[in-house]
């Protein structure tokens, strides 16, 4: 469509159309249950499909580097592996969130209820993705340049402190008590990974900034050649070379900046971004001091969460048999990150567990995205028949995931190592990850729907008390003073999901949902003042 021919958005039209503008339940707002659970199903997974591919294999970059370094012999798989969780915990996952609340105003809990919530990667309101939704649909194209120029600038800057943590990555192991084979291992691994981490926040950024616009194919096509490329690098750098652990970290690097090359050049040279991306302004460096200020506080409470996963991969370093037990754990991890969640986070008995986080992660991005977007709209049973039918797929998808993970069990292992031992220990700890992917799939859908509530204080304080009073204790208890080692670690987590699945479930089924409609008709009011100045910022 050219400039002429488009329609006069007003600051609050959405850059994708609403969910609800083309459903049946807006031409009948009660249709039979089955026409709309009909329409509501293929709607959640067309929106989340690209999103997934894009992220997955993004993330395999990091598994495959670790998989790859398994095979050089259990130390080296231990400290890969310790050292991918410690520069998730201290590096990826805080870029990540910085990005996630970078351009925040302190309105977060307006624009999530507002029903101009964008089908982005976070839909949960990433600050990026706002303000560049909200600029789009003002016709201020140029600005989604400028927002994610400042992005870039932010997360550049905070990886200077962080590249120096990682430069210390044995010494911090060793000061808190870690095997000192392992943490020597970790600490070379991490200072070749040190350059990639600024290709990550710039990767992101460009992501981000594709993804508000619905450019999504470029992207899967990009990480897809990179993933390619991944292997090759790995497999030239680690046995070729004989640089081994040194030359998995540097393959890591080396696939971030073409993935972020490749992103750039598409940005630059394509002509569907020729009206967002004007070039380099000053404009971006405009209150970098002001939005820190408000983006710290708020990542750091996030990265709480996240860190609890990473924490059992850190405690499992003081179990008797720590080469064993981080490289079990670790791959665990790593599965559960792969199928659920962060793109942007990674391990071993735990790199079974990534595929369903993931999925989890994009279950959280839809229903938040559904949630809000029927609440701004004024749906409020279609609101809720959202949450029933995600539940509903994250309940069937938990199912097939741990079905998947019981029959794979004897042979996964050997994706990350030849040790019998390993892959022995691997193969007694998938059905515990079965069962703690089926509950954190429910676990997620749950928090999407809250946090599409506009409930997002509530939901860290739940994680917050489900983790740190009960999964780390509980994880503590078990693997320590009841002597189940690694299993004990991953038990106490599954305590902590149940915590959060009750309390959640608790919350979802004394809803008003008309009254959270209210509420987001008044959210939406509110912000009209303040849509203007957050746009020109």
């Amino acid at each position: 469509m050219g400039e002429g021919e488009e329609e006069n958005p007003s600051p609050h039209s959405p850059l994708l159309p609403s969910s609800s503008s083309s459903s049946s339940s807006e031409q009948n707002p009660n249709p039979p249950i089955s026409i709309a659970v009909a329409d509501e199903v293929p709607r959640q997974l067309g929106l989340a499909a690209p999103l997934i591919a894009v992220s997955l294999l993004q993330y395999l970059l990091q598994v495959i580097s670790v998989m790859v370094v398994g095979h050089l012999g259990e130390l080296a798989l231990s400290g890969a592996s310790v050292a991918a969780s410690f520069a998730n915990v201290t590096g990826f996952s805080v870029l990540s969130l910085l990005l996630l609340y970078t351009i925040f105003t302190g309105k977060a809990s307006i624009i999530n209820r507002s029903p101009f919530l964008f089908h982005n990667k976070l839909g949960m309101g990433t600050a990026l993705d706002t303000l560049c939704g909200q600029a789009y649909g003002a016709k201020q194209y140029h600005i989604l340049g400028i927002q994610m120029q400042r992005a870039m600038f932010v997360l550049l800057l905070a990886s200077v402190p962080l590249a120096f943590i990682w430069a210390n990555t044995s010494q911090i192991l060793i000061a808190v008590g870690q095997n000192p084979e392992i943490s020597k291992e970790a600490g070379l691994y991490a200072r070749w990974l040190i350059p990639g981490l600024f290709a990550y926040g710039l990767l992101q950024c460009h992501v981000r900034f594709l993804q508000t616009q619905n450019i999504i194919f470029p992207m899967v096509i990009s990480s897809g050649v990179t993933a390619l490329l991944h292997l090759i690098l790995c497999w030239i750098l680690v046995y070729k070379s004989g640089l081994g652990t040194k030359g998995a970290a540097l393959a890591t690097t080396i696939s971030y900046w073409i993935n972020t090359l490749i992103l750039a050049l598409y940005i630059k040279l394509s002509l569907a971004c020729r009206r967002t991306w004007t070039g380099f302004s000053t404009e971006a460096l405009s209150d970098v001091l002001n939005f820190l200020r408000l983006a710290v506080p708020s990542a750091f409470m996030t990265c709480l969460e996240y860190w609890a996963f990473e924490m059992v991969v850190l405690l499992a370093g003081f179990l008797p048999n720590p080469k064993l037990e981080t490289s079990v754990l670790s791959i665990s991890l790593n599965t559960m990150w792969v199928v659920l969640y962060d793109p942007n986070w990674s391990r071993q008995c735990c790199k079974a567990r990534g595929v369903e986080l993931l999925f989890a992660f994009y279950v959280i991005l839809l229903i938040s995205i559904r949630v809000s977007n029927e609440l701004g709209a004024g749906h409020p049973q279609a609101a809720r028949l959202s949450v029933y039918v995600v539940v509903a797929i994250a309940i069937t998808e938990g199912l097939i995931v741990a079905l998947a993970t019981i029959l794979v069990r004897d042979i996964w292992g050997y994706l990350y190592s030849n040790e019998e031992e390993v892959v022995k220990y691997v193969s007694a700890m998938m059905p515990i990850l079965a069962a703690s992917d089926f509950m954190d799939g429910i676990q997620c859908t749950l928090s999407g729907a809250a946090r599409g509530c506009g409930w997002q204080k509530i939901c860290s304080v739940i994680n917050l008390g489900a983790y740190y009073v009960v999964g780390i204790p509980s994880a503590v208890l078990f693997a320590f003073f009841l002597h189940a080692g690694g299993k004990g670690l991953w038990m106490g987590i599954i305590c902590a999901m149940i915590v959060q699945i009750l309390v959640l479930i608790a919350m979802m089924l004394s809803t008003n949902w008309d009254q959270e409609v209210r509420k987001a008709r008044e959210s939406v009011q509110t912000s009209d003042a303040n849509t203007e100045p957050m746009i020109q910022s």
